[in-house]
């Protein structure tokens, strides 16, 4: 029956007052912290910065293949198995195996169950395919060993990017994997893209290694040249530490000198590393390499057995607070080459905005005309359903902080279309009901219960389809499938908690008028 129990008339009344209030954050400024929420509008409203940023992958491919050629010859060794003359060559490994020795080697290296040459049962594949001729044995990545391995370093990449990002700062980025080798980035609200292009561009790969006393380069050691290019040192090829082993790095004031350092801290590894290298190369120039450039080279004083140290380098508080961005976040696998790069106005942002507006409001006055003219009384609780259902709907978006694109702008728009929906079809319901039915309380009540399975069928169907693109889709499409499903359930709680709510209240009043609706 059209009855409401004080209690879910109370639980209404609160729910609806809650979210409108989130709602209304967006349009007043309210001091109160807990309730100081507000919609995030995206690219395509806000203006901002998009990024398309492509790794370069060969790096990646070059560095696995020398560690396989370490694995092939540790893993050949322990089958006492002689292999000789390896080389690595246009990311080809070549080696050359002993007449006795050949079918065996041929074997473990094609073998479906094969420890060295790992097989892809899903791709029908191993990760190198094997070229065999004369005893000589090459190996290059597979097509897809060469896929799995660009999207390992895709993933690490985008990851890395995300921290990079997140640590400056900027309001909901939206960071996306574009095939197996590029990744979007969208900095809403972010009008000059020179910092942030300017960190995600650096690898930041950071090592520690000694100063050889070297005049010349000899084996074992390597020139690297000091970031400034002022000079260049004999570095010695051995690390003593990576940037891996940081667990902590900020820009702090050198009290003794009065200039800006990045003081890092090491975990448990890294600080017993640190500290048995220290100790044996008092006297000697450490040297900081970040990217394949000196930025300082220390001399140790003394053990660093603390685990922490710091790092100088005439640091700017700015590039200090870089620096240490960086080393926090992490080393890129690959380096990123910026290959397209957009600044979106807000001049833009603004018409999209005035535009999904005024798009809204005309929509919305056509269906409160059309449901007042068609449905009386009944028509304007459906608007007032309608209205609170809008509330509903951003009060949500509200309390999630959820980013607002045109697309977005668009799911709302096609809810409010929903919503008058469901109530169109309940009130067609109630009219067939009222032919067979005189008491118009059992004909109001019937109309609102045959008419849900339909109803449900609709949204639910709808629903579906907006948890596919969701989870399938991306950017904009994302936008537009979380407005849509959100929608979906304000409106089902619109009309059958508010409008049915209202419903009853007026049935009751005027069961004795003879044509309700």
């Amino acid at each position: 029956m059209l009855y409401f129990s004080k209690l879910r008339i109370i639980s209404v009344i609160i729910f609806t007052i809650i979210f409108s209030y989130f709602a209304l954050s967006n349009f007043t400024k309210l001091d109160d912290k807990f309730f100081s929420k507000n919609i995030n509008l995206g690219l395509d409203l806000q203006g901002g910065s998009y990024l398309l940023l492509e790794i370069d992958n060969q790096p990646v491919i070059t560095q696995k293949l020398q560690a396989k050629i370490i694995e092939l010859k540790r893993y050949f060794k322990e089958k006492d198995i002689s292999l000789k003359n390896f080389s690595l060559n246009q990311d080809t490994i070549s080696f050359e195996a002993q007449e006795k020795d050949y079918e065996q080697v041929s074997k473990l290296l094609n073998d479906k169950e094969s420890d060295i040459n790992q097989y892809y049962q899903s791709y029908k594949s191993h990760e190198f395919d094997i070229i065999e001729n004369n005893n000589i044995f090459k190996l290059n990545y597979s097509r897809y060993g060469l896929v799995l391995l660009k999207n390992a370093s895709l993933d690490q990449a985008i990851e890395i990017v995300r921290r990079r990002v997140d640590e400056v700062g900027t309001n909901e980025p939206n960071i996306l994997k574009r095939g197996n080798d590029r990744i979007l980035v969208e900095l809403p609200g972010l009008d000059n893209p020179n910092r942030i292009k300017s960190l995600l561009g650096k690898t930041a790969n950071l090592t520690f290694q000694f100063i050889s006393q070297n005049v010349e380069e000899s084996f074992g050691t390597e020139k690297i040249s000091f970031e400034d290019g002022s000079r260049e040192a004999i570095v010695s090829k051995r690390i003593i530490l990576s940037g891996d082993n940081l667990v902590d790095a900020k820009p702090s004031m050198n009290s003794q000198t009065n200039e800006t350092v990045v003081s890092f801290s090491l975990d448990r590894v890294g600080a017993k590393k640190f500290g048995k290298a220290t100790s044996s190369g008092v006297g000697k120039q450490l040297a900081i390499i970040l990217d394949g450039k000196i930025i300082s080279a220390p001399s140790v004083r003394e053990p660093i057995i603390g685990g922490s140290g710091q790092i100088s380098g005439d640091f700017t508080f700015q590039s200090a607070t870089d620096l240490a961005l960086l080393l926090r976040s992490g080393a890129l696998p690959a380096p990123l080459n910026i290959i397209e790069e957009r600044t979106v106005g807000p001049d833009l942002g603004q018409d999209s905005i005035e535009a999904g507006i005024l798009s809204l409001i005309i929509g919305f006055l056509l269906v409160i005309i059309f449901m007042i003219y068609k449905y009386r009384a009944f028509g304007l609780i459906a608007n007032l359903a309608l209205v609170t259902n809008l509330f509903l709907l951003i009060g949500i978006l509200t309390l999630f902080e959820a980013t607002l694109t045109l697309p977005g702008i668009a799911g709302i728009i096609l809810t409010v279309g929903m919503a008058v929906d469901a109530n169109v079809l309940i009130f067609e319901r109630i009219k067939e009901e009222t032919k067979s039915e005189k008491n118009p309380i059992i004909a109001f009540d019937a109309g609102y219960t045959k008419s849900r399975t339909t109803i449900l069928d609709a949204n639910i169907t709808t629903l579906i389809a907006a948890f596919i693109l969701f989870f399938m889709g991306s950017g904009p499409v994302k936008g537009f499938s979380v407005t849509l499903g959100v929608g979906i359930l304000t409106t089902l709680f619109s009309v059958y908690f508010i409008a049915r709510l209202l419903t009853s209240l007026y049935v009751v009043k005027n069961k004795e008028k003879e044509q309700l609706l």
